[in-house]
């Protein structure tokens, strides 16, 4: 019962999400009809999208039988007499969620018939399946259910239907309703329906994964507008508060979750939940994550919500171990994952940064001779990664040892962390003793072209490791980082036995960095696929929302530095 394009964009709060031109945009671009409609009603089936894709799914106490839409309270009587007795029993009654008069009306229906009934909720949670809908011909419902391949009675025409008409002329309604100039929500340009169906089923992914979360915890305050956009429900709106008490009560109350950031979820809370039974998801920083450090209070444009565990603690299973274990990875994803990570390494980009150009370190002749560069990269040592998945190795300096005890004719190089070297956490060596074990100490520069100078890296649970995959560089793990145990690395830490599949490159890739985090477009303000946010990286279109506080904490990190 609305006018709306039968495909739309969930209502995200301030930002244009507009996925079809506006009338009034000069000059109009061309209307698209669907070339194949029983393949695109093939493929929206399968991503669930169209009409209001996004509200509560149906909670019903049995499967649906037939659905009735009724347009007025006034015409539920006669309805009802058009059912037979067996399908009064099995009817399901949907009610306009914005009018409290129906609840009372069809309670009483239901009482008489044993049928049920439900507000306005997400029509992909009821048509597939059901035997048959009975709607007016200006409700969207009837066009969503000749995609799903559900019957429909038409009691009065309108856009979508007419009552004297057959199933193949409701197909027909239906495509005709698919026809627009589709537009590109990130660039503007107009672009293909298959296109829009992908970022709309990815919406709705990201949506369905958010449904559960009503309260956050332990986020940093210059992080929250765009973890407000990462968790983002329309009918369930999120309260980030101080206190972790307090966000369990609103989760309890609720029947949600909580989301936390893992640094900061202390024991005590993590027991609390556990007791309340109160589910915790965590949010950490994506692997692509922006141009600029955390440390520097660069907002993150990329971040992972994990409902299982974390990527970093391999002593249980997360999302992540979950996808690489088990996700199929089509061919046609397979494709996008190279496609992909050739589009990151051509325009080098890494964790934090981004950058082409001339190697700030070159490679020295010696190692040219020997084709034998090994990069070793320091890390924070009170880090979550290294304390999860270090295997009781946190030592910057004797992980250097170690690398340099297993190649001893290489030449070495050590790279200290970014946040270390700046003040601003823990892991300083003093340079003499890393000379005692590295050739040199590489300091400056992007990670990207120094891995694109050496040969192999190894690693600790580091994401330089898996950014060296990406390049096609030897990496050896001395931990168990998120990426070991798959058959890509050599591996001397504990792989857990839950690590069995051999996996591609690609098929890494596409997990890793498509399937398993979420992405914010720097100019939109729109969640995205990740093509969008390397695409801003590499054209250097990410603003910095807080770019004023850098200075002052690169000061801080001097003071802090000197006081050590």
């Amino acid at each position: 019962m609305t006018s709306a394009a039968l495909l739309r964009a969930p209502p995200f709060p301030g930002v244009d999400a507009a996925i079809t031109f506006a009338m009034t945009d000069s000059p109009p671009p061309p209307i698209a009809a669907p070339a194949d409609p029983a393949g695109l009603f093939a493929l929206l089936r399968e991503a669930r999208v169209g009409g209001r894709f996004w509200l509560d799914p149906a909670a019903l106490a049995r499967p649906a039988g037939t659905i009735v839409r009724p347009r007025r309270i006034a015409d539920i009587a006669g309805h009802r007499d058009a059912l037979s007795p067996a399908e009064r029993g099995k009817a399901v009654w949907i009610a306009p969620a914005s009018d409290t008069r129906w609840g009372d009306a069809l309670a009483r229906l239901v009482a008489a018939d044993g049928g049920q009934w439900c507000r306005d909720v997400d029509p992909w949670s009821l048509l597939p399946g059901a035997p048959s809908l009975v709607a007016h011909g200006d409700d969207e419902w009837v066009a969503l259910a000749r995609i799903a391949g559900v019957p429909v009675h038409v009691l009065s025409p309108g856009r979508f239907g007419a009552p004297d008409e057959d199933g193949a002329a409701l197909d027909r309604r239906a495509a005709a309703a698919l026809a627009a100039a589709w537009r590109n929500p990130f660039t503007g340009d107009a672009t293909t329906l298959d296109a829009i169906v992908d970022i709309l089923a990815g919406w709705r992914a990201m949506l369905e994964a958010n449904r559960t979360i009503v309260a956050a915890c332990g986020m940093a305050w210059w992080k929250r507008d765009e973890i407000r956009r990462f968790l983002w429900h329309p009918q369930r709106p999120l309260r980030i508060v101080a206190s972790p008490a307090r966000a369990l009560r609103i989760a309890r109350d609720a029947g949600g979750a909580v989301a936390i950031w893992p640094s900061r979820a202390s024991p005590a809370l993590i027991a609390s939940a556990r007791a309340q039974a109160v589910p915790l998801v965590r949010v950490e920083d994506g692997f692509v994550r922006s141009v600029g450090l955390g440390v520097d209070l660069v907002p993150p444009s990329s971040v992972v919500v994990d409902h299982a565990g974390i990527h970093f603690d391999p002593s249980g299973p997360s999302d992540l171990e979950l996808i690489l274990a088990g996700a199929e990875i089509s061919p046609k994803l397979a494709a996008r994952a190279r496609a992909l990570r050739e589009a990151i390494v051509a325009a080098g980009i890494s964790k934090y940064s981004t950058g082409t150009g001339t190697p700030l370190h070159q490679r020295p002749s010696a190692a040219a001779a020997s084709h034998r560069l090994i990069l070793v990269p320091g890390q924070v040592e009170d880090d979550m990664s290294v304390r999860m998945g270090g295997g009781g190795l946190t030592s910057n300096l004797e992980l250097l040892r170690r690398a340099r005890a297993l190649e001893p004719d290489a030449e070495i190089w050590f790279r200290p962390h970014p946040d270390v070297d700046a003040g601003h956490r823990k892991g300083a060596v003093p340079d003499a003793d890393i000379l005692a074990y590295a050739d040199r100490i590489v300091r400056g520069g992007g990670m990207a072209s120094l891995l694109d100078t050496v040969d192999a890296v190894h690693v600790l649970t580091s994401l330089t490791g898996f950014e060296a995959l990406m390049r096609g560089r030897e990496v050896t793990c001395h931990g168990t980082p998120f990426y070991a145990g798959w058959g890509l690395t050599r591996d001397l830490g504990v792989i857990p036995a839950r690590r069995t599949r051999a996996l591609t490159l690609d098929a890494l890739v596409a997990g890793v960095l498509i399937l398993y985090p979420r992405y914010l477009d720097p100019v939109t303000g729109l969640p995205c696929p990740p093509e969008i946010l390397v695409g801003r990286m590499a054209s250097a279109r990410t603003p910095h929302r807080l770019g004023w506080i850098a200075p002052l904490r690169r000061w801080q990190g001097r003071l802090m530095a000197m006081l050590r």
